[in-house]
């Protein structure tokens, strides 16, 4: 998850920020915090260049203006949950009703209700219903702690565009002690065990070397049993391109991260949107790879190749992402994020990163069990089934430019350049077999 505050426009159309944007390779912000062995983090880097909106910003949005970056030519510029609706061609009859949206996080976000009440008024959203759980009791938030600020943020981005794509479905918050390992273990365990909901998003990752091998076989058992209950899982590919943070935070590696390795989970990558300002019209994608992050992907060390992937990866393991979706900070949702403290109410963010992507690919899937009238459960082998022959085209835009090449610093400040993988015609390990036509998938999902 990368993010930016955006202000809010009583601007001439055609204004644009003076964000500079640095091309595919750039580098990647270091994480603010080493992650450490068995840590799952959501990939958060400081804000790297902001703009304070404030709560007239967000009033001032909910009375019809436009935010700086959604005036047409704006550049960096950002969408409503309208505007992506509309570029990804959601139905409108759907809603998500009847369907429950499971998100899991860690340590919590005190304002997270009252920030979702402002994202509503502000994109005039329905009402959501949501409940917050915590299996393990509920962590003290310390917003001196730039671990708990960052899960806020996380916490926001995630409840906020899953509601934005399924605005009936309930949204189950179910928030670990901690990123550790094993409590985010238990977690999972707890939304296994309790049958919270048709989809589960995970938007973290971590290294596949930094997961002791017993985590990741009990995660596996686990998400086999959720597919045994018509479960869809998604994760999240993770914003740093072809690496990940090493185990002991120091530097960055090549690898392939888990949980969206897991042959049994649905690996969410990253895209760069373009579309009409501002009624969101889609114009083209590229991978996303600029100053703020890139797609993860990937091939995994601990998974073969699954058969579902058969003549789409060359390489003998599993390949990450499955799908993308948009990510760019550039191009990024519109959030509103207090970072936990409640007299910073009403700012509003651009949000951006694959943990962008998977709770919207989550909320997608809750329209289309809403449409079915079931459970589609796991999806890899339909998702890959849809893209042979002549249907790829009409259920998918394959994204073909860009890469996820990156040059990152972790603690040791010191920079390394990590050769990622290039996006191609078809599957690539950057975006996936690419990003939804939604109302084309939802047809030959059922």
């Amino acid at each position: 998850m990368r993010f930016r505050q955006v202000m809010a426009a009583l601007m001439p159309a055609g204004a644009a920020s003076a964000l500079a944007v640095l091309p595919v390779g750039a580098s990647v912000a270091a994480h603010p915090a080493s992650p450490g062995a068995g840590r799952l983090t959501p990939a958060v880097s400081s804000p790297l260049a902001y703009r304070y909106v404030g709560k007239d910003g967000a009033r001032a949005a909910s009375s019809g203006y436009l935010f700086t970056c959604q005036q047409p030519g704006a550049e960096p510029n950002c969408y409503t949950p309208q505007e992506l609706a509309r570029a990804y061609d959601m139905p409108r009859n759907l809603t998500g009703a009847g369907q429950t949206i499971v998100l899991i996080d860690a340590f919590g976000d005190p304002t997270v209700t009252q920030d979702l009440g402002v994202e509503d008024s502000t994109f005039k959203l329905p009402g959501a219903r949501l409940s917050i759980i915590y299996p393990n009791g509920k962590p003290a938030f310390n917003p001196a702690n730039t671990d708990d600020v960052n899960w806020s943020g996380e916490i926001a981005l995630d409840v906020e565009s899953a509601h934005a794509v399924a605005p009936a479905a309930k949204i189950d918050l179910v928030i670990a002690r901690n990123d550790q390992d094993p409590a985010m273990l238990s977690a999972l365990r707890y939304v296994v065990a309790h049958h919270l909901g048709s989809v589960l998003s995970q938007s973290y990752g971590e290294a596949e070397s930094c997961e002791a091998s017993s985590i990741v076989k009990a995660d596996h058992a686990l998400y086999a049993s959720a597919e045994a209950q018509g479960v869809t899982v998604f994760a999240a590919a993770g914003d740093n391109g072809a690496a990940q943070p090493s185990c002991d935070g120091t530097t960055y590696i090549r690898s392939a991260s888990l949980p969206a390795a897991d042959p049994l989970v649905t690996g969410v990558g990253a895209t760069s949107l373009t579309a009409s300002q501002p009624t969101g019209g889609y114009k083209s994608e590229t991978a996303w790879n600029d100053s703020y992050g890139s797609s993860g992907g990937g091939y995994s060390k601990l998974y073969k190749r699954p058969s579902y992937q058969n003549g789409f990866v060359a390489s003998s393991g599993r390949g990450v992402p499955d799908i993308s979706y948009t990510g760019d900070v550039n191009n990024g949702l519109l959030i509103a994020w207090s970072q936990g403290i409640t007299a910073n109410v009403g700012n509003i963010y651009e949000f951006g990163g694959s943990s962008a992507a998977a709770p919207e690919w989550a909320a997608i899937i809750a329209l289309a069990d809403q449409s079915g009238h079931r459970r589609l459960g796991f999806l890899n082998g339909d998702l890959y089934s849809l893209a042979h022959g002549s249907r790829y085209g009409y259920v998918f835009h394959d994204v073909t430019r860009g890469n996820n090449t990156v040059s990152a610093a972790g603690s040791s400040n010191k920079s390394v350049r990590v050769t990622g993988y290039a996006a191609g015609k078809g599957w690539d390990a950057v975006t996936g077999l690419g990003t939804p036509v939604v109302a084309h998938l939802i047809q030959y999902l059922h």
